[in-house]
């Protein structure tokens, strides 16, 4: 497959989870990404977190850099950030997702790095900025879920804050940290060179979205509702079933006359407590426990099957039954992958180009590309052993 970004380099100073999640999607799209780790500290951490598959390697790790390349370089010491400058010379975007005020002291900045290639491209994702007073605080996802309220979005009324599942924050801003660096590179001929920032605290808090434009225009306060429901239409929530849950989503009054036809109980359409949308969230409670009368009936299948093709509705998986689902399998969004002696499972890239799902290969090992970079593309191949044993590389 001609991959649209085949030819763009991209040098990475990343760890864990937004900065490599962003450049996984490049690197899926046809970057080189080129990862630039300390070997003395072991590289990113991610390659040390959860199960190992080998020396400075895990799931974890592969999980968020797939289709990535490794060098090791101490960009702390002089020699170290001489290679750097002649690797910046090659590259067209340096992406980093350290803390606010790091980028300026190590000089990966576009104002320290602008006079060695003035149409680089420097992209910073940072906890919460670079230009402002908290440009040295650590953080982390859970704690702007926290700051930024989806902690008391998330859960039932009466349960303490919750933070959601997984690290949504890490991954949009990765994500728009990618579309921000590809806006930069489609108008640098234009524009030049630039610094592309983008902070979790920004993003997790743009994520607000309709709550938020609620609130600052009309006051109104969102809080967390029973069973996952939405905070206006209804029913948009999670029922019972005989054997489980089901998660129904009647958006629409299209959608609620469907689903009560197919229920068969077209007869709820006429109570005046459940007439329009409006009515239906002021007496949400009650539907509630209509509903799972109707629905405990059956089971979550018998459900699915009646209501599939014709109102929104899902089940209610753990991770495993979510994974191993055969529409997984079917859409191809698993694979297997050679890794070492054995074969590494992970989830394909959601984009595809021409309906064909992007092609993947193991992250490299911590400095797997040394001799290939370092060594044979800048020219210091005579040099690496003592690179090495003086820690530069």
């Amino acid at each position: 497959m001609d991959l649209p970004l085949k030819g763009i380099r991209i040098l990475a100073i990343e760890q864990f989870g937004a900065g490599p999640y962003g450049s996984m999607y490049l690197a899926d799209m046809g970057a080189e990404v080129i990862k630039i780790e300390s070997r003395t500290a072991g590289g990113d951490a991610a390659r040390h977190t959860g199960i190992q598959l080998s020396d400075a390697d895990s799931a974890y790790f592969q999980a968020f850099n797939l289709n990535k390349k490794s060098i090791t370089l101490d960009l702390k010491s002089k020699e170290g950030r001489q290679l750097f400058h002649e690797l910046v010379m090659t590259a067209d975007v340096v992406w980093n997702n350290l803390r606010g005020n790091q980028p300026e002291r190590l000089g990966i900045d576009y104002a320290n790095l602008k006079s060695i290639k003035p149409n680089i491209i420097c992209t910073h994702i940072s906890a919460y900025g670079r230009d402002n007073d908290r440009a040295d605080w650590p953080g982390y996802d859970y704690l702007m879920q926290a700051e930024c309220g989806f902690l008391h979005l998330t859960g039932e009324p009466e349960s303490p804050p919750a933070r959601f599942g997984l690290s949504i924050i890490d991954f949009m801003t990765g994500a728009v940290a990618g579309m921000g660096t590809l806006a930069a590179l489609l108008g640098r001929e234009r524009d030049g060179g630039k610094d592309v920032d983008i902070s979790l605290f920004d993003v997790a808090l743009h994520q607000l979205s309709y709550p938020g434009t609620w609130y600052m225009n009309h006051g109104i306060k969102t809080d967390r509702l029973p069973r996952g429901s939405h905070p206006s239409n209804t029913p948009v929530q999670l029922f019972k079933t005989a054997d489980g849950w089901i998660f129904i989503m009647c958006m629409t009054e299209k959608f609620w006359g469907l689903f009560l036809d197919i229920i068969g109980h077209p007869q709820l359409a006429e109570d005046a407590r459940f007439a329009n949308m409006g009515k239906r969230a002021e007496n949400r409670d009650t539907l509630t426990s209509v509903l799972d009368h109707i629905l405990s009936g059956n089971s979550t299948s018998h459900w699915l099957d009646k209501l599939k093709t014709k109102v929104p509705v899902a089940p209610v998986y753990d991770l495993p039954a979510a994974l191993d689902n055969p529409f997984v399998a079917d859409i191809g969004m698993r694979q297997s992958l050679p890794h070492g002696e054995r074969d590494l499972k992970v989830l394909r890239n959601p984009i595809r180009f021409n309906s064909q799902r992007l092609p993947s290969k193991p992250g490299h090992g911590l400095g797997q590309d040394n001799a290939g970079i370092i060594g044979d593309e800048l020219g210091h191949i005579e040099r690496l052993s003592e690179l090495s044993d003086r820690n530069i590389i």
